[in-house]
C-alpha cells in the first residue's frame, strides 16, 4: 500500500512504477452490501494492500459486469443505494490514503448532470473516473460535457480499449485518458478467469506503441499468481470480480471484512514479483 501521503493518482502510479512493480487496483460497489459495509470493505482493501480504489456506481443495465458483480450490483440497488450514496463513499474511503475513483456507465452520469457530477466528486476527494461504455469522441468538449466537466475539475478520466480497437482507436483513445488507459483485453463481460492467455500482453504492447501512459489491466485477476503474470508486463492490475465474491460467499459481515483484506494482502504481493 501507498503511503497515504500519496493520494493523487498519476504520483502513485509513479511511485509503484519507481518501485519496479504494478499498482493493484481494486474495485468493489457502493452500497453493498450496505453503505457502510461497502466503505468498510474498500477500506479493508487498501489496508491489505490495494493501492487504488474503484467505486462501482449500481446501474440497471450493466452490460459489461458478469454474474459476481451483476448480484451485487442488484442487492444495492434494490437497498436504495443513490449516486450521493457512491459520492459519500468515494469521500469516505479517500481518506484510507488510496487515489480512489468511481466506475460508472454514462446513462447515471449524464442524468446527474455531467458538470454537476465532475465537480462533487472532486469536492468529495475522488481522484478520477472510468466510463467503461464512452468513448472520447462522443465525450464532448463543451463545459457541461464530459471532457469539459473533467477538464475543469481536474479529474482524472479513464476510457477503455479493448483487443478489437485499432492503432488509430487506440491512439485517439490514450490522447483522452488522465491518470491510465484502462485495457479491457477479454471481449465479452467481466468475470474472474481460469488463466490470463496471450490477449492482455499483446493489447498492452499495441497501447505502448502510441503512448507512454500508465497502462493497467483488467482481465478477471484472482490470485497472486495470476497477478504477478499480469503484474509483468502491465502498469497496474485491476481485480474486481474476486474481491465482490469474498463479500457475497462470506457468512457474516465481519467474515466479508476479513476476506477482502486477505485477498488485497495476497494480490498485493503477487504485483510485487513484477521484477527480481
Amino acid at each position: 500500500m501507498i503511503s497515504a501521503v500519496v493520494t493523487s493518482l498519476p504520483d502513485v502510479l509513479a511511485v509503484t512504477k519507481a518501485e519496479g512493480r504494478a499498482a493493484l487496483v481494486g474495485y468493489l460497489p457502493a452500497g453493498y452490501p450496505s453503505i457502510t459495509g461497502a466503505i468498510d470493505a474498500m477500506t479493508a482493501m487498501v489496508r491489505g494492500g490495494c493501492d487504488v480504489v474503484e467505486v462501482g456506481l449500481p446501474y440497471s443495465d450493466p452490460l459489461m459486469d458478469g454474474a459476481t458483480i451483476q448480484q451485487a450490483v442488484e442487492a444495492a440497488l434494490v437497498t436504495g443505494t443513490t449516486t450521493d450514496d457512491v459520492l459519500t463513499t468515494v469521500g469516505e474511503v479517500a481518506v484510507a490514503g488510496a487515489p480512489t475513483l468511481v466506475m460508472s456507465y454514462w446513462n447515471p452520469i449524464e442524468r446527474y448532470g455531467a458538470l454537476r457530477f465532475a465537480e462533487a466528486l472532486a469536492a468529495a476527494g475522488g481522484a478520477g473516473v472510468i466510463t467503461p461504455d464512452l468513448t472520447p469522441d462522443e465525450a464532448g468538449t463543451a463545459p457541461s460535457d464530459w471532457l469539459g466537466a473533467t477538464d475543469a475539475t481536474g479529474l482524472c478520466r479513464v476510457f477503455l480499449v479493448a483487443p478489437s480497437s485499432t492503432q488509430q482507436r487506440l491512439r485517439l483513445t490514450a490522447e483522452h485518458c488522465r491518470g491510465f488507459v484502462y485495457a479491457a483485453s477479454t471481449m465479452g463481460v467481466t468475470g474472474t478467469r481460469a488463466s490470463v492467455g496471450d490477449a492482455a500482453a499483446t493489447l498492452v504492447r499495441r497501447v505502448r506503441d502510441v503512448t507512454d501512459k500508465p497502462v493497467c489491466v483488467g482481465l478477471g485477476v484472482s490470485n497472486a499468481a495470476q497477478a504477478a503474470e499480469v503484474a509483468s508486463f502491465a502498469d497496474g492490475v485491476i481485480v474486481g470480480s474476486a474481491f465482490v465474491r469474498a463479500l457475497l460467499d462470506a457468512s457474516s459481515a465481519e467474515a466479508g471484512l476479513r476476506a477482502v483484506e486477505a485477498l488485497a494482502g495476497e494480490l498485493a504481493e503477487g504485483v510485487r514479483r513484477r521484477r527480481p
